[in-house]
């Protein structure tokens, strides 16, 4: 049904295109300063007097042209003189080859009336080197064939047509009405009534150094996260597509003689968006470090410069890549979000490119997909694309086209729902990778998994862990002292004798359970037959030196508060008391150490 329709319409739009119009001038401008041909046509349209008013009108393209054309726009100028871009379709004319396009004005022209409308056509490799080899100090000479008139199935009335080369250098041209040069410019007519499908052949050979530069393949991968960047990476394959280098490649030269190799590329600029950061230039070998970045306001200029100077036949190829933030390119309300991204972004000034591939990769759960296109695409199936912590795949719209040129640096919008709920299954499957590693590695550590069991390793876990109870309960038995000590000097001071037997006591009592216990974990080390019960022992003995010290500390602190000893003796004797306390508890920490 949808078929059926497009070829309703299409009759329709031949129908309304063939009404009595005729050209009564036609403007044509030829800019072969490029290895592009850009056409540009100023049209004075008009419709017979008693005629049918008119929709549409045809413009057609030579026979043998087809696969040349890579853009064709028609605009016409409002009443404001504004340009306004009218709606272009192909179409066909029954017993005429070649192609046909019917363009729909903005209104029907009625009989008698008249309209202007503006064509721009650009056409590639459609300079063809001639000679198609040359050596390294050689110039490089084109030939173009095209039409003297401008071919339209219409009577045309006036027309003239302007041809543009890149330099004065001009070995012969056809002169057909006796055409006039002047430096870079030939023009041909005014050629006074023209029949329809008027053609004869125009020939043009001349100098033409500019860049021959063809991008004979690339892939563009945008990848889409919803989590704040977009990430875009091109792989680019181009080759000089002007003529051939013939002999040897002197380096030499084409260093010291400035027109050595006058029509290869040393290097072309790439102009990336201006949120464009960590942006790399790489090939197979590695990075390439010969590229320059400049941030400028609106954009990021790249100087890209090969390994190597491009001649003609030689290619090069690299990867070219950059992250830009999301919030520029993707917009959403609700569940519905809409990508807007160029189809093709600016690889050098006056590029081609033979065929293009781009890979627009969408988070993982999108779905309802879209693709609004400013011109047509050819879609492939979809695929998928895993990357880490991805379950069932991201979504990938594959599309190619071929035969681009600046023109079609246009923006693509890609229309799909997302549930944000999905955006917390890449945290919760990490969340959920450590709790199992976490939780198997418990398990790991607290099961037995050994099928005999091993007395002496059950030994050795046994002593440890005894070990370890006596280290806590000594350290907490010389806290103690601490403990006392600081009543000791409370009683020094509030000569409250009250503060001192408090402490005395809790004293005895703390430190007579804890070496009860140091007692009962030593007898248990001599029942498992280890030598550490001889190291215990030896810190018992220690401690009670250290009590006792401690004790003869306050003792004679009763007598310092009481005036039975002088102050100068007390402090004497405290500080030999000090001493020894001090290496008694080194000594007990060197054997903890040891255990």
């Amino acid at each position: 049904m949808a078929g059926l329709l497009c070829r309703l319409l299409l009759c329709l739009a031949a129908a309304g295109a063939a009404a009595d119009l005729l050209l009564e001038e036609a403007r044509r401008s030829v800019d072969l300063s490029t290895h592009l041909a850009k056409v540009s046509a100023e049209l004075s349209l008009a419709n017979a007097a008693g005629g049918t008013a008119a929709s549409a009108f045809l413009l057609a393209l030579e026979p043998g042209l087809e696969p040349r054309l890579a853009y064709l726009g028609v605009q016409v100028k409002g009443e404001e003189e504004e340009e306004n871009t009218l709606e272009v379709r192909e179409t066909k004319v029954k017993g005429k080859s070649g192609k046909f396009f019917s363009v729909k004005l903005p209104s029907p022209l009625a009989p008698g009336a008249k309209v202007r409308v503006s064509v721009e056509m650009v056409f590639t490799h459609m300079l063809q080197p001639y000679p198609t080899h040359i050596t390294q100090s050689e110039k490089q000479f084109v030939v173009f064939e095209g039409n003297h008139y401008f071919y339209s199935p219409y009577f045309t009335k006036t027309q003239t047509t302007r041809v543009k080369l890149a330099s004065r250098n001009v070995e012969s041209y056809t002169k057909l009405g006796n055409p006039s040069r002047t430096e870079d410019m030939i023009e041909y007519g005014p050629f006074k009534d023209i029949p329809p499908y008027s053609q004869d052949t125009l020939k043009v050979h001349y100098e033409n150094n500019s860049p021959f530069l063809t991008i004979t393949s690339m892939t563009r991968v945008i990848e889409v996260s919803h989590w704040g960047n977009i990430a875009v990476e091109e792989t680019v394959d181009i080759k000089h597509t002007g003529a051939v280098l013939k002999g040897p490649f002197s380096r030499y030269d084409y260093q010291r003689q400035p027109d050595s190799g006058i029509s290869s590329v040393k290097s072309f600029k790439t102009i990336l968006p201006a949120a464009a950061q960590d942006v790399y230039y790489r090939d197979e070998i590695g990075n390439i470090s010969t590229s320059h970045l400049l941030v400028l306001d609106d954009s990021v200029e790249m100087e890209i410069r090969p390994r190597f100077p491009l001649f003609g036949g030689w290619k090069t190829h690299y990867i070219i890549g950059y992250n830009l933030p999301s919030y520029e390119y993707l917009y959403n309300l609700g569940d519905q979000y809409a990508l807007k991204m160029r189809f093709v972004d600016h690889v050098f000034d006056e590029q081609v490119t033979d065929s293009l591939t781009v890979k627009i990769v969408l988070p993982e759960g999108a779905k309802n997909i879209h693709v609004d296109s400013p011109y047509e695409i050819n879609r492939a199936s979809d695929e998928l694309h895993y990357t880490y912590l991805d379950t069932f795949g991201r979504p990938v719209i594959v599309a190619h086209k071929s035969n681009l040129v600046e023109q079609h640096i246009q923006d693509i919008v890609v229309h799909y729902t997302f549930n944000k709920i999905l955006m917390l299954q890449e945290p919760l499957l990490v969340v959920g990778a450590f709790y199992i590693l976490f939780f198997t590695v418990i398990v790991y550590v607290r099961l037995d998994f050994s099928i005999t069991k091993d007395p002496a390793a059950e030994a050795r876990m046994k002593v440890a862990c005894i070990t370890e109870q006596v280290l806590t309960l000594v350290n907490k038995r010389l806290g103690l002292y601490r403990h006392f000590d600081e009543a000791v000097n409370k009683y020094k001071q509030s000569r409250d004798i009250s503060t001192l037997n408090s402490g005395k006591k809790a004293l005895e009592t703390e430190h007579k359970a804890l070496t009860n216990e140091i007692a009962s974990l030593q007898s248990k080390l001599k029942t498992e037959g280890s030598d550490l019960c001889d190291k215990v022992s030896e810190i018992q003995k220690l401690d009670g030196q250290v009590k006792e010290l401690v004790l003869k500390s306050s003792v004679e602190a009763e007598r310092l508060v009481a005036g039975k000893l002088k102050k100068d003796t007390y402090i004497e004797n405290e500080k030999m008391h000090s001493n020894k306390r001090q290496d008694l508890v080194t000594k007990i920490d060197n054997i903890l150490d040891a255990l």
